[in-house]
């Protein structure tokens, strides 16, 4: 009996919020894995930070600069990962903003650049990535969603960020339907409560700490322990997932 890989040697990898938070975090760990690894972020700095971290560990990088919310953005920036490293084999999105606002108090404006970069950019993203994929022969590709749309979180006033990664998650399912026939798996990851640098800062701590009380293991997510289960659903150890949500929550929505 064959016994499935873990391994991402030889995959060429692109990630879109690679400059900062969980995915910077998840690009180093894929870097370790052995993933040539495309870093997108809409800052140049952060891109060039990540990708350099990767290249001086031993692994593979490229630091790639886009918007998530233009077409030619992201289809330039995967053109250009493949002409640095070669067929594209998987991607995971990640680019996102969050804000909190009451929702009779919450401008349109406001409502609108999160839709656009959180779910109109997850598709966009998708779409590239997507083509490339087919043309290619299959892959993977995995969404970063949250528990933010399973649940609407105790205390946080954020009716735009849960319709938003609702959305990532209904949106990610359609095109794993749709893309089947082609081997393009398309899968989710919904991270819990994550100690990302901005959940730690003063500003925001205040707003988040009570959350812990909610999550049975006690504790935040650190990004770390969301390499896993990444890597798992980029490799071939899971090549009869597709339009999984794995939520890694430490059973916070459980209770």
């Amino acid at each position: 009996m064959a016994l499935p890989t873990f391994s991402l040697d030889n995959q060429v990898v692109l990630i879109t919020g690679a400059g900062s938070g969980i995915g910077a975090g998840i690009a180093r760990g894929l870097g370790a894995f052995k993933a040539a690894v495309g870093c997108l972020d809409q800052s140049e700095d952060g891109a060039f930070e990540t990708a350099s971290a990767i290249t001086a560990a031993g692994g593979r990088a490229v630091a790639l600069t886009g918007d998530v919310r233009d077409e030619s953005s992201m289809s330039d920036a995967v053109a250009r990962l493949e002409r640095e490293f070669g067929p594209l084999n998987g991607a995971l999105n990640c680019a996102g903003v969050h804000d909190t606002s009451p929702a009779e108090a919450m401008t349109r404006a406001q409502w609108q650049r999160l839709i656009d970069i959180n779910l109109t950019g997850v598709f966009i993203s998708s779409q590239a990535e997507g083509r490339a994929l087919i043309r290619n022969g299959g892959g993977s590709i995995v969404n970063i969603g949250s528990i933010s749309a399973h649940i609407a979180n105790r205390g946080l006033s954020q009716s735009h960020y849960n319709a938003a990664k609702a959305g990532v998650a209904h949106l990610s399912r359609s095109l794993a339907l749709e893309w089947a026939q082609q081997n393009v798996r398309v899968n989710i990851i919904s991270p819990g409560y994550t100690a990302t640098p901005m959940a730690k800062s003063p500003e925001v701590w205040g707003q988040v700490k009570h959350l812990i009380d909610d999550i049975p293991l006690g504790r935040m997510c650190e990004i770390d322990e969301l390499v896993g289960p990444a890597v798992f659903l980029l490799s071939d150890a899971a090549t009869y997932c597709t339009g999984l949500d794995l939520v890694v929550d430490g059973g916070a929505i459980r209770w």
